[in-house]
């Protein structure tokens, strides 16, 4: 018998140490009562995991990350995905959306929907996919098999970096879907039905943070042997605007004194790295690389 309230959470990779958001929602609705299964479409890739991960009691399913590293299983759920009653529905989506999106990767969501509405599927009562762009689509094709419903996550390169014909219509097939910004929900608000969209905001779980210090610190700069202490925590990538950071520090009186400490890795690292070189930094920034949170909040 199926659960009343278990949830298959699609997500595209998992555990990731940048996706701690994520795995704080996943706790969180455990402890409320809810049962999730984690289906994630990528197998790690971080070296380490965050305390959050080890608490979370929801198993973990991965699907082929490519179709071609387990062909008899993607065979095998295809042959039986083309029983269920919403088959030809997402055959038809999936032929309309690859004439739109000719790529390899629209032909991996095909064959990893086809596993998931056989394998994991039987198993929930819904499917909800974190991110709009890949988990969603994988998640939409197999709720079009299975006759799920299916809800969403949405967040930032997933919105911003797909075409507004595929999140109008994704928009329009999920129950409902929940972001995490203003300018987010008011973005997918132009494109779905009314009401579609939520809004809610991340936070921190204070509780993992120790006490503050009974004295605040004074440090203002003036002192060579006790400078102010910047960390910054993300990913080194675009978005994140590290670049602008460094050029903001370089802008810095020479007079002030100050270091910082980058706790994140990212394919940018080397590039910022010479970046904050060329900009006569490199003495005053120290590069951590990712980190598990107990080692960040130390």
């Amino acid at each position: 018998m199926v659960p009343a309230k278990r949830v298959a959470f699609i997500l595209k990779g998992y555990p990731r140490l940048s996706e701690t958001f994520i795995a704080q929602e996943i706790l969180a609705l455990e402890r409320r009562g809810l049962e999730i299964e984690i289906v994630s479409l990528r197998h790690p890739t971080d070296k380490a995991t965050h305390p959050v991960h080890n608490e979370i009691a929801a198993p973990v399913t991965y699907l082929p990350e490519y179709l071609h590293h387990e062909p008899l299983r993607v065979w095998r759920a295809w042959c039986r995905a083309r029983r269920l009653p919403g088959y030809t529905r997402a055959w038809r989506q999936w032929r309309a959306d690859l004439a739109r999106d000719l790529t390899r990767n629209r032909v991996r969501r095909f064959g990893q929907a086809c596993v998931l509405a056989t394998e994991i599927a039987p198993r929930v009562r819904r499917l909800h996919a974190h991110f709009l762009h890949t988990p969603a689509s994988v998640a939409r094709y197999a709720a079009m098999m299975t006759s799920l419903d299916w809800t969403g996550s949405a967040h930032a390169k997933d919105i911003y970096t797909s075409p507004d014909w595929e999140l109008s219509e994704k928009l329009g097939d999920c129950s409902w879907l929940v972001t995490c910004t203003a300018t987010n929900r008011d973005h997918l608000d132009r494109l779905a039905p009314d009401g579609r969209v939520g809004l809610v905001y991340h936070g921190l779980d204070l509780a993992r943070w120790p006490e503050p210090p009974a004295q605040l610190s004074v440090r203002d700069g003036s002192r060579a042997d006790d400078p102010v202490r910047l960390v910054s925590v993300g990913r080194a990538v675009e978005k994140k605007g590290y670049d602008v950071l460094i050029d903001a520090l370089a802008r810095l009186p020479s007079t002030l004194h100050w270091n910082l400490t980058h706790i994140g890795g990212g394919p940018l690292r080397d590039t910022l790295e010479a970046r904050a070189g060329a900009a006569g930094l490199s003495e005053r920034i120290t590069w951590l690389g990712a980190k598990p949170q107990t080692d960040v909040l130390e």
